[in-house]
Parts: structure tokens; C-alpha cells; sequence
């Protein structure tokens, strides 16, 4: 049966103002569209008694608070901001373990949560998770590939009641319902990001500096890939971004060595990010793309391309 966003959004409403009642809600709203989605949502089961966060954990895009700031107003959604990436950074001090780093976020948010929450007074905290993030998480027999941060990476105790209408769904359901809730595109048809953030594109240690690095390198790639695909010059891909290695490589800086970072471009073409092919991207795409990276990010003097499917990786590195 094909999914009916409509009916989908009229049940899940109904069944949200039943289990609140008038009790409060905090959501987790990170500006991707899985939250985004649940947030509009959510906004018109419950109205007034829903309060929106966006964490800033140092691990975001380029400008995503200004950009989650004004997707709320035009949504009439009420959003409070957080800064708290220097507490994330000092929780993953010294952390390489991919397993560890999303555990560690995932209880890092969700203490932010508690803290809001008890200010607001609300007794519930809204999840925009997805049924590809507790397949991966594993559990019930299923064998763990990741622990999305918003499920394997939630803390055994929690002062709040968990609640999260989008659970079966999948992105392309997600995607009909953000039409249907009269999203703009960009939110609509905006590429995944994941929970975790950048962490999970920084292969090892985290440091706000290699953050830092990473959040440049995207920003490239999302700019260059965006205006070859608006000219018909390239396809959009599923998701597409870079990620940093832990390895520093030899190279030439005018006449002199120099021994920097290694960026590694993944793009990807995908329905539901369950399974993905890599992007067939231009060559002359990929060498703009390059060039930029190594020239504007100047601790970065290589730049690889990714072109493995999904399995045997995963779409992100870690």
C-alpha cells in the first residue's frame, strides 16, 4: 500500500495528544529533515506545549544554527539554542572508538535534554528517529553495524519519557511527509546529516580544530557538487560530503615539505540509505573540488575520492 502522508500526519497527531495530554515536550531539532519533519509535526499535535532545541555541539555544519533559527520562525516553530560543544568536546577527549564516540554523544545530548526540560517543565522528549537508525543500532537479534546516537547511544537511565512518531518510517517517507507539512525544499530535499555530526567524519580523535577542518572541507563539497547538479553538470547525489582521516601524508607547498591531512569526498546515490552505490561524479568536478580544499583548508595536502558501496561500508566512515 502506498504511504499516505496526509493520513499519516492526521493519526500520528491524534495519537500524540493522547499520550500528552497537556503535558510539556522538548524535540530535538538538529535542522535535518527527519527532525525537522517531526518537529512540524509535532508543532501542530501539541502547539504551545512543545519547546524545539538545537544543540550546538561543535560537530555541526557551516551556519546551521542561523539555518535551523529561520526554518523554525517560518515554521512557527518555538526553538531555544544551546551551546554546549565545549562540554562535547571534553567528553570525547582522547575518544577513537566509533562505538564509544556515539555513545558518548547520545548521552551527551540527552543530559542537555534533562537540563531544558526541567527548566520548561516538560516531561517527554521528542525524537525524529527512523527506522534505518534502530535497524542499524541493532538489538533483538539484529546484529549492530552503528549505534545511531538517538537509539544504541541512549543512556540505560534517563529523567525523561521517550517519544518518536516517525519511528517506522523511511527518508523517502520522511521526505512526503515534509511536503506534505508545507516545508521548503531545502529542508524537504535536504541531504541526510547524521546525529552524531561531524564526529562520525573524523576517523579517530576528535579535537574542535580537526572539526573545524572537516566543517570547511563539507562546506566545499556541498557548495561545488549543489551548483554542478543546478547546471546539469553533474547529478545530485543521495549525500555527498568529506570526511577526514587520521593520517597526515608528505606533499609540496611552493618549494617547500609539507605534511598534512588527508580528506577523503563521499557521494553516494541511495532511496532509503539502507543500501548505496557511489556517485559516478565528473572528473573535472572532482578536481574543482580538490583544488579548493587544498587550497582554502590550508592544514589539508590530499584529497581522495570514495568509491565503495553500501555494504560493504556504510554511507559515513565511522
Amino acid at each position: 500500500m502506498a504511504f499516505n502522508a496526509q493520513k499519516f500526519i492526521e493519526e500520528q497527531s491524534e495519537k500524540a495528544r493522547k499520550a500528552m495530554g497537556e503535558g510539556r515536550a522538548i524535540i530535538a531539532l538538529s535542522g535535518g529533515v527527519d527532525s525537522s519533519v517531526c518537529a512540524a509535526l509535532m508543532a501542530r499535535a501539541i502547539g504551545k506545549n512543545l519547546e524545539a532545541i538545537f544543540v550546538d555541539t561543535g560537530l555541526m555544519r557551516e551556519k546551521e544554527g542561523e539555518k535551523v533559527k529561520a526554518m523554525a520562525k517560518r515554521a512557527g516553530i518555538n526553538l531555544k539554542v544551546v551551546d554546549a560543544s565545549s562540554q562535547f568536546f571534553l567528553a570525547l577527549k582522547g575518544v577513537e572508538d566509533p562505538e564509544k564516540k556515539r555513545k558518548i554523544i547520545g548521552e551527551q545530548f540527552i543530559r542537555v535534554f534533562e537540563k531544558e526540560a526541567k527548566q520548561y517543565g516538560a516531561t517527554f522528549l521528542v525524537q525524529g528517529t527512523i527506522a534505518p537508525d534502530w535497524i542499524e543500532s541493532g538489538g533483538a537479534g539484529r546484529h549492530t553495524i552503528k549505534s545511531h546516537h538517538n537509539v544504541g547511544g541512549l543512556p540505560k537511565k534517563m529523567g525523561l519519557k521517550l517519544y518518536e512518531p516517525l519511528r517506522d518510517c523511511y527518508k523517502h517517507e520522511v521526505r512526503l511527509l515534509a511536503k506534505e507539512l508545507g516545508l521548503p525544499p531545502e529542508i524537504a530535499d535536504r541531504q541526510p546529516f547524521p546525529g552524531p555530526g561531524l564526529a562520525v567524519r573524523i576517523v579517530g580523535g576528535i579535537t574542535a580544530e580537526k572539526a573545524e577542518i572537516a566543517r570547511k572541507c563539507c562546506a566545499i563539497v556541498e557548495e561545488e557538487i549543489e551548483k554542478a547538479a543546478a547546471s546539469n553538470s553533474a547529478e545530485l547525489p543521495w549525500q555527498y560530503f568529506a570526511a577526514l582521516l587520521p593520517t597526515k601524508t608528505v606533499g609540496v607547498r611552493g618549494d617547500e615539505r609539507s605534511y598534512q591531512f588527508t580528506v577523503v569526498v563521499r557521494a553516494v546515490r541511495s532511496l532509503d540509505g539502507m543500501t548505496a552505490n557511489f556517485s559516478h561524479l565528473p572528473p573535472d568536478l572532482l578536481q574543482k573540488i580538490s583544488s579548493r580544499i587544498t587550497n582554502e583548508v590550508r592544514d589539508v595536502g590530499r584529497v581522495l575520492y570514495d568509491i565503495t558501496n553500501k555494504p560493504p561500508s556504510t554511507v559515513e566512515l565511522e
